[in-house]
Protein backbone atom coordinates (compact mmCIF):
# COMPACT_ATOMS: atom_id res chain seq x y z
CA UNK A 1 0.00 0.00 0.00
CA UNK A 2 1.37 3.19 -1.03
CA UNK A 3 0.85 5.50 1.90
CA UNK A 4 2.64 8.81 0.12
CA UNK A 5 2.73 9.74 -3.06
CA UNK A 6 5.94 10.64 -5.39
CA UNK A 7 6.16 14.08 -5.20
CA UNK A 8 9.25 13.63 -8.15
CA UNK A 9 9.66 11.39 -10.94
CA UNK A 10 13.09 9.84 -11.76
CA UNK A 11 15.82 10.39 -13.76
CA UNK A 12 14.72 7.99 -16.37
CA UNK A 13 11.14 8.93 -16.48
CA UNK A 14 12.41 12.73 -16.99
CA UNK A 15 14.08 11.09 -19.30
CA UNK A 16 11.57 9.08 -21.23
CA UNK A 17 9.45 12.23 -21.00
CA UNK A 18 11.88 14.60 -23.16
CA UNK A 19 11.94 11.89 -25.74
CA UNK A 20 8.42 11.60 -25.99
CA UNK A 21 7.78 15.18 -26.59
CA UNK A 22 10.40 15.77 -28.77
CA UNK A 23 8.88 13.25 -31.25
CA UNK A 24 5.25 14.89 -31.01
CA UNK A 25 7.52 18.22 -31.96
CA UNK A 26 8.98 16.82 -34.71
CA UNK A 27 5.44 15.88 -35.45
CA UNK A 28 4.67 19.29 -35.33
CA UNK A 29 2.15 19.12 -32.72
CA UNK A 30 3.59 22.04 -31.08
CA UNK A 31 5.08 25.30 -33.12
CA UNK A 32 8.34 26.12 -32.54
CA UNK A 33 9.38 29.94 -32.55
CA UNK A 34 12.84 31.45 -33.14
CA UNK A 35 13.55 34.69 -31.31
CA UNK A 36 17.00 35.86 -32.39
CA UNK A 37 16.97 38.40 -29.62
CA UNK A 38 16.48 36.26 -26.86
CA UNK A 39 15.48 32.51 -25.90
CA UNK A 40 12.10 31.48 -26.62
CA UNK A 41 10.07 29.12 -24.00
CA UNK A 42 6.82 27.76 -24.29
CA UNK A 43 4.86 25.39 -20.88
CA UNK A 44 3.68 22.11 -22.68
CA UNK A 45 2.78 20.44 -19.42
CA UNK A 46 2.60 21.23 -15.47
CA UNK A 47 0.79 19.55 -12.66
CA UNK A 48 2.30 18.47 -9.18
CA UNK A 49 5.01 16.07 -10.38
CA UNK A 50 6.28 17.35 -13.67
CA UNK A 51 6.82 20.75 -15.79
CA UNK A 52 7.66 19.97 -19.15
CA UNK A 53 9.32 23.30 -21.59
CA UNK A 54 10.34 23.37 -24.96
CA UNK A 55 13.23 26.19 -25.37
CA UNK A 56 14.38 27.37 -29.00
CA UNK A 57 17.87 28.84 -28.84
CA UNK A 58 19.65 31.56 -31.65
CA UNK A 59 22.65 31.24 -32.54
CA UNK A 60 25.28 32.22 -28.87
CA UNK A 61 21.87 31.92 -26.36
CA UNK A 62 22.77 30.59 -23.27
CA UNK A 63 20.64 29.62 -20.00
CA UNK A 64 23.71 31.33 -18.13
CA UNK A 65 25.68 28.76 -14.98
CA UNK A 66 22.48 27.75 -12.94
CA UNK A 67 21.31 24.59 -10.99
CA UNK A 68 17.46 23.53 -10.10
CA UNK A 69 17.02 23.88 -6.66
CA UNK A 70 15.75 20.51 -5.08
CA UNK A 71 14.32 19.43 -9.43
CA UNK A 72 15.88 16.41 -10.59
CA UNK A 73 16.37 17.24 -14.43
CA UNK A 74 16.16 16.07 -18.08
CA UNK A 75 16.75 17.42 -22.04
CA UNK A 76 16.31 16.17 -25.15
CA UNK A 77 17.74 18.01 -27.80
CA UNK A 78 14.96 18.16 -30.15
CA UNK A 79 17.21 19.68 -33.79
CA UNK A 80 20.57 21.59 -33.82
CA UNK A 81 23.06 21.30 -31.62
CA UNK A 82 24.05 22.77 -27.89
CA UNK A 83 26.34 22.71 -25.88
CA UNK A 84 26.53 21.95 -22.12
CA UNK A 85 29.36 23.50 -19.67
CA UNK A 86 28.66 21.04 -16.34
CA UNK A 87 30.39 22.16 -13.01
CA UNK A 88 32.97 19.18 -11.94
CA UNK A 89 34.08 20.29 -8.48
CA UNK A 90 36.78 22.31 -10.07
CA UNK A 91 35.97 23.55 -13.36
CA UNK A 92 33.54 23.68 -16.41
CA UNK A 93 33.46 20.17 -18.58
CA UNK A 94 31.58 20.77 -21.88
CA UNK A 95 29.31 18.03 -23.36
CA UNK A 96 28.09 18.35 -26.71
CA UNK A 97 24.51 17.66 -27.46
CA UNK A 98 23.54 16.99 -30.50
CA UNK A 99 19.69 16.46 -32.01
CA UNK A 100 18.56 13.29 -30.53
CA UNK A 101 20.76 13.37 -27.57
CA UNK A 102 18.89 12.51 -24.15
CA UNK A 103 20.95 14.14 -20.69
CA UNK A 104 19.23 13.81 -17.05
CA UNK A 105 20.89 15.91 -14.23
CA UNK A 106 20.81 14.89 -10.41
CA UNK A 107 20.00 17.66 -7.74
CA UNK A 108 22.97 19.87 -7.24
CA UNK A 109 23.64 19.70 -10.92
CA UNK A 110 25.31 23.10 -11.72
CA UNK A 111 25.38 23.60 -15.78
CA UNK A 112 25.39 26.04 -18.39
CA UNK A 113 23.06 24.87 -21.66
CA UNK A 114 23.95 27.47 -24.95
CA UNK A 115 23.74 27.33 -28.86
CA UNK A 116 27.13 28.51 -30.44
CA UNK A 117 26.36 26.80 -33.80
CA UNK A 118 25.40 29.59 -36.52
CA UNK A 119 22.02 27.35 -37.11
CA UNK A 120 18.99 27.51 -34.21
CA UNK A 121 18.60 24.33 -31.80
CA UNK A 122 15.04 23.08 -30.09
CA UNK A 123 15.23 21.08 -26.75
CA UNK A 124 12.92 19.68 -24.51
CA UNK A 125 13.57 20.20 -20.94
CA UNK A 126 11.24 18.80 -18.19
CA UNK A 127 11.84 19.37 -14.05
CA UNK A 128 10.40 16.87 -11.43
CA UNK A 129 9.13 18.39 -8.97
CA UNK A 130 8.42 21.27 -10.70
CA UNK A 131 10.75 24.31 -10.89
CA UNK A 132 10.32 25.99 -7.60
CA UNK A 133 13.77 28.24 -7.29
CA UNK A 134 17.36 28.05 -9.25
CA UNK A 135 20.18 30.12 -8.43
CA UNK A 136 23.00 31.45 -10.54
CA UNK A 137 26.67 30.66 -10.31
CA UNK A 138 30.40 32.47 -11.23
CA UNK A 139 33.20 30.53 -11.59
CA UNK A 140 36.03 32.31 -9.64
CA UNK A 141 39.92 33.03 -10.47
CA UNK A 142 40.68 30.30 -7.95
CA UNK A 143 38.31 28.04 -9.67
CA UNK A 144 35.54 28.03 -7.04
CA UNK A 145 32.29 27.80 -7.47
CA UNK A 146 30.24 31.26 -6.38
CA UNK A 147 26.44 31.55 -5.88
CA UNK A 148 25.58 35.05 -7.66
CA UNK A 149 21.47 35.29 -7.14
CA UNK A 150 18.76 32.86 -6.67
CA UNK A 151 15.31 33.52 -7.83
CA UNK A 152 11.82 31.94 -7.60
CA UNK A 153 10.86 30.40 -9.98
CA UNK A 154 6.65 31.34 -10.29
CA UNK A 155 4.47 28.63 -11.24
CA UNK A 156 3.76 28.77 -15.73
CA UNK A 157 6.53 31.22 -16.17
CA UNK A 158 9.31 30.80 -18.76
CA UNK A 159 11.49 33.36 -16.44
CA UNK A 160 14.47 31.60 -15.97
CA UNK A 161 14.27 28.31 -17.20
CA UNK A 162 17.95 26.27 -19.05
Amino acid sequence: MLLHAPTSLVLADLTALTREVASEVHAGLHPVTIDPDRRWYRLLRSDSYVDVWLISWATEQTAELHDHAGSLGALTVVSGSLVEQRWAGDGLRPRQLRAGRSVGFPLGHVHDVGNPAPTPAVSVHAYSPPLSAMSYYAVEPDRRLRRTRSVLVESGSSKGVG
